[in-house]
């Protein structure tokens, strides 16, 4: 693949890899508690809390750059603060880039790990609790293996979301080649360029590549994983 792509598309690639993943590991604790507050529990403020985690998928792009530049931006009230206080800096940076990628993927994430949360009996759980094992222990036993399929499913396509991550990215870190450009950009900065086609082509035939790639592992391991737990 080095042979065939140049280093900068060998970067691009590179960095969408290590922005999805960061993106997801990051996200998934979150989204794995905030689904199962969703599925499980009742409380006051329960619908705006599920809109704000399905408003990604509803808002342009370009919106969610906007507005996350202007929360973590160097001026921004969160940005400023952790800029000033641990040095972390998200605006035109590759963590910005993973943060954008991973509050656009995070919706799908969450979706699929909530469904999988409401097939489970919620009896199964009550019943282990009367036996004295505590809700986490309850969920670590219990829920998460019976879960797990939708977990990894909804992880694999998350990661396939912030893969394909543009309009908030660009927005919020704009489009520097080896410090920024992931994959998408630079299918978008060639695209620009005259006779740059040859070169936008490749990185769309590796973006659909791994895109197949993730959806079909995605399947695959989630089935692999219901024959395990189901004991076939």
């Amino acid at each position: 693949m080095t042979d065939w792509l140049t280093p900068d598309e060998w970067r691009a690639v590179a960095l969408s890899l290590r922005v999805s993943a960061v993106a997801v590991a990051f996200s998934l604790p979150i989204g794995i508690f905030i689904a199962y507050a969703l599925a499980r529990w009742d409380f006051w403020g329960k619908q705006i809390l599920n809109g704000l985690v399905h408003l990604p998928l509803i808002l342009p792009p370009v919106v969610t750059g906007y507005l996350l530049l202007l929360t973590f931006g160097r001026k921004g009230y969160v940005g400023a603060f952790l800029d000033d206080w641990f040095g972390l800096v998200f605006a035109f940076r590759w963590t910005g880039a993973a943060l954008a990628a991973g509050i656009m993927a995070f919706p799908l994430m969450v979706r699929a790990i909530r469904l999988a949360i409401e097939a489970v009996d919620p009896k199964l759980e009550q019943a282990a609790g009367t036996l004295g094992a505590s809700r986490p222990w309850v969920f670590l036993t219990i829920t998460l293996p019976l879960i797990l399929p939708g977990v990894i499913a909804g992880t694999i396509l998350a990661f396939a979301k912030a893969m394909g991550e543009f309009g908030a990215t660009i927005t919020f870190v704009s489009n520097i080649p080896g410090q920024t450009q992931t994959l998408p950009s630079a299918i978008y900065a060639f695209m620009q360029v005259p006779g740059g086609e040859a070169q936008a082509a490749r990185l769309v035939m590796i973006a659909i590549a791994i895109a197949m790639t993730a959806l079909l592992l995605s399947e695959w391991v989630g089935r692999a994983v219901a024959r395990r737990i189901a004991g076939t």
